[in-house]
């Protein structure tokens, strides 16, 4: 990932919309009718091969500067369009329907950062059956982010920035050049209803992207995309994910974090009734472990999340180092605390259904676990967890699964003197001789290079 370049981006989005047309009462407002601006009206052509931006800049014009409830009507149809920049404030609250398709220039001579870019506007409505093409295939082999991070960052499809009390609503944003959607310094956004597709190898199309805002809420929105299905960068509070589908993906992600100097905390984030279907990774909170600021994650809820078919179903990895291209050395200052999982069910296409892989400088705190019962689909392996530097509290059986009443409660979960601790999860269904196989495998797994190792299973009653 290179969150970290979107700064950049972002900066010269913020520029480029300083240039953007301003609203105006002029004739572009007579051209409207009644409150309604109808892009073919304006002089687009459905066809897909005539650029339509200039309707497209008119019919905001009109709209960010009319007064009450303005709409943009884009009907159906395809729309060639090449960069837009909305950039308010707007004197009434704008609705952007789109009923047809609209599809991004393949040029990228023509961009100077983003494809459609909304900037400072309240009370803003995106809605529809309609789809945004971002027309990746066409320059995806152009992306060099994986061998470095100096990389030409490629156009996000969508990005609001600073947008207060908005709606994204049925749209379907589809094949992104980069991101799908990138949400930053926004407030009280509701995100529902919404198809994101792009192919599982396609670079860096993470499907809603967020930093640095407050009050989102995704909802009820199925995301399959080459990158993390969402993705909550530094700055993010009061988050709310609920309903989402993530597949393929790289999964549900906080992070990463650490990366740039000066970002701030993550709290307050909550993932409910979810499924993550044949995605790389689950449930994934990153950080560097030579991060460049000193922030927390914190008050993060998992629960009612389904995995079919999952990579890492669970993983907290404070070792994040993508593409093997950044410092894998230095002292953590990225603090991970009061995560809790709650009924975390189904299968892990990895072994590994739970990784906890906190660093020895901060070590996680407050990480509860209720309910986790994901087991390996493969056969040549058990399912298994791996904790280092964890303080942890693990539910080891679900109170009504037939198999609690052989459940063994450790102890304790973390011993402070040791730095590696291997857990093997097994399911609650699992007989007694299959968890001893767990046990069986205890020399063995010390002799490969783990300092100790705590069981946690089921046991027949004697």
């Amino acid at each position: 990932m290179v969150r970290g370049l979107l700064l950049v981006a972002l900066v010269c989005a913020a520029h480029a919309a300083k240039d953007a047309p301003a609203a105006k009462d002029g004739a572009a407002a007579a051209s409207c009718d009644g409150g309604t601006c109808d892009i073919t009206k304006l002089g687009a052509s459905g066809n897909g091969k005539t650029d339509s931006t200039k309707a497209l800049e008119t019919a905001w014009a009109s709209a960010c500067g009319g007064t009450g409830k303005q709409k943009i009507l884009i009907p159906k149809g395809d729309y060639l369009t090449g960069p837009l920049n909305f950039k308010g404030p707007c004197k009434g609250d704008v609705t952007i329907q789109v009923d047809g398709n609209l599809l991004a220039s393949m040029d990228l001579s023509q961009y100077k950062s983003n494809w459609i870019e909304i900037l400072r506007v309240d009370n803003l409505v995106i809605t529809g059956k309609g789809k945004l093409d971002g027309q990746g295939p066409a320059v995806w082999n152009k992306n060099s982010c994986a061998k470095k991070y100096d990389c030409k960052i490629l156009p996000n499809s969508l990005v609001l920035d600073y947008v207060n009390n908005g709606e994204v609503s049925g749209i379907t944003l589809l094949n992104s050049k980069f991101f799908h959607m990138n949400v930053f310094q926004c407030k009280d956004m509701v995100i529902k209803d919404v198809t994101v597709s792009a192919p599982g190898d396609s670079p860096n199309t993470d499907g809603i992207h967020m930093g640095d805002s407050t009050g989102v809420s995704i909802i009820n929105t199925n995301i399959a995309c080459g990158d993390d299905c969402i993705s909550i960068g530094p700055g993010s509070t009061k988050i709310n994910i609920t309903g989402v589908t993530c597949g393929p993906g790289h999964g549900i992600s906080i992070g990463s974090l650490g990366r740039y100097k000066d970002e701030k905390d993550v709290t307050d984030i909550t993932v409910k009734d979810c499924t993550l279907k044949k995605s790389s990774n689950g449930l994934r909170i990153k950080a560097y472990e030579d991060a460049k600021s000193v922030l927390t994650a914190s008050k993060i809820h998992y629960e009612n999340i389904k995995m079919e078919d999952a990579g890492n179903p669970i993983i907290i990895d404070m070792k994040y180092c993508p593409n093997k291209i950044c410092t894998a050395s230095g002292a953590s200052k990225v603090t991970v605390k009061d995560v809790s999982f709650k009924n975390v069910t189904g299968t892990s296409s990895t072994p590994e259904a739970v990784s906890l892989l906190c660093s020895d400088k901060i070590p996680c705190t407050g990480v509860t676990m209720d309910g986790v019962e994901v087991e390996y689909s493969g056969t040549n392996n058990k399912t298994m967890a791996v904790c280092k530097n964890a303080r942890a509290v693990p539910l080891a059986a679900s109170r009504s699964s037939p198999a609690s009443k052989h459940a063994r409660e450790p102890s304790h979960f973390f011993v402070p003197s040791s730095l590696l601790h291997i857990y093997v999860l097994c399911h609650p269904l699992a007989t007694a001789s299959s968890c001893f196989l767990y046990l069986n495998n205890l020399q063995e797994m010390e002799r490969s290079g783990y300092s100790s190792a705590y069981y946690i299973g089921f046991s027949q009653e004697m």
